[in-house]
């Protein structure tokens, strides 16, 4: 120390300083003594310049002291909105299910079928035709899949071909008569007559409507369902109606979900869908990105469903969709 101090000291008085001394060539401080050496003529100025900008530094501190507190709250507060905005997309699209969720058939299908006979003159049980129904849809849904498009069929030879055979295993064997029957019951069904509308469904849809949301159909349905929708007071309700039957592809494929979401224009978590059915509506549309809600009528506790995505009546819609909106 006290041979860096001997060497140094001509720099502060300004003298000419001696030569390096032996002592610092091999010493750590030889890179020191070499910029020294280097910025000697120059150390006046480096150190006004050091101190102004230190003096305006202190003078911004205390101009701004009294506001700095203020800006960097704000600035967290816009972090945490713009945060909070990623996460939370407002809601814009409602997407409904139809059958078992905004209506019902209004009797069961074995009256129906029997009422229909009955003017044809056939006398049948709707008990036996209940049984006989289920059975030819079970085989028909798996041997023709959604109406059997991809085979050449249609909703209206699907559902003929569904009531012929019902109504053969019942013992009705005319083909002539069959056929009547099925014409018939296809577009009976179009008729409000046979359809019941759930009381909270209306209240639902104006709700929404209110809350400023649009609203489609996503539906395992054949063509029919415009028809009916609109016989039922329904159909002004919806911008748009996807059926299985016009989409080519049913539910559980998020096939049927990708067109909706492309009519409605917006990212999947900016949309709902409402639905009776746990794979069909709740699963498929929650692994699309959709905020998937489980309506859940008959309060079927034993499904693996957060009690927040659940609704045992559609009156507690409005309030589960306003948690996703701002």
């Amino acid at each position: 120390m006290d041979v860096c101090v001997r060497y140094f000291s001509p720099y502060i008085s300004r003298e000419t300083p001696p030569e390096l001394p032996p002592e610092l060539l091999n010493s750590r401080l030889l890179c020191v003594v070499t910029s020294w050496e280097t910025w000697k003529n120059n150390w006046y100025f480096i150190g006004v310049f050091l101190f102004v900008c230190f003096v305006c530094e202190f003078l911004r501190f205390v101009s701004e002291d009294g506001s700095s507190s203020r800006h960097s709250e704000n600035r967290v507060e816009k972090r945490t909105k713009k945060k909070a905005g990623v996460m939370r997309a407002p809601l814009r699209w409602v997407l409904w299910d139809v059958k078992d969720t905004l209506l019902k058939v209004r009797s069961s299908v074995g009256e129906q079928y029997c009422k229909e006979a009955e003017r044809m003159g056939l006398s049948l049980s709707p008990v036996e035709v209940d049984a006989a129904f289920r059975q030819v849809y079970r085989q028909y849904s798996s041997r023709y899949p959604n109406y059997g498009i991809s085979q050449g069929l249609n909703g209206q030879s699907w559902w003929r071909g569904v009531v012929r055979d019902t109504l053969s295993q019942c013992g009705v064997q005319e083909p002539e008569l069959l056929n009547t029957v099925a014409n018939n019951l296809y577009h009976n069904f179009c008729s409000a007559d046979n359809w019941e509308v759930f009381p909270d469904s209306k209240k639902a849809l104006e709700s929404c409507s209110s809350l400023g949301l649009k609203l489609g159909v996503v539906s395992n349905f054949d063509n029919r369902l415009e028809a009916i929708l609109h016989v039922c007071g329904l159909l002004s309700y919806f911008s748009f109606l996807i059926t299985s039957e016009e989409a080519g592809v049913a539910k559980p494929s998020p096939a049927i979900f990708s067109q909706a979401l492309q009519k409605c224009g917006v990212p999947a978590d900016r949309v709902a869908h409402i639905g009776d059915h746990y794979v069909n509506d709740y699963l498929t549309s929650r692994s699309m990105g959709i905020h998937g809600f489980l309506l859940d009528r008959h309060k079927d506790g034993q499904l693996d469903v957060p009690r927040e995505h659940r609704l045992i009546s559609l009156d507690e819609l409005p309030s589960r969709l306003q948690q996703h909106m701002n």
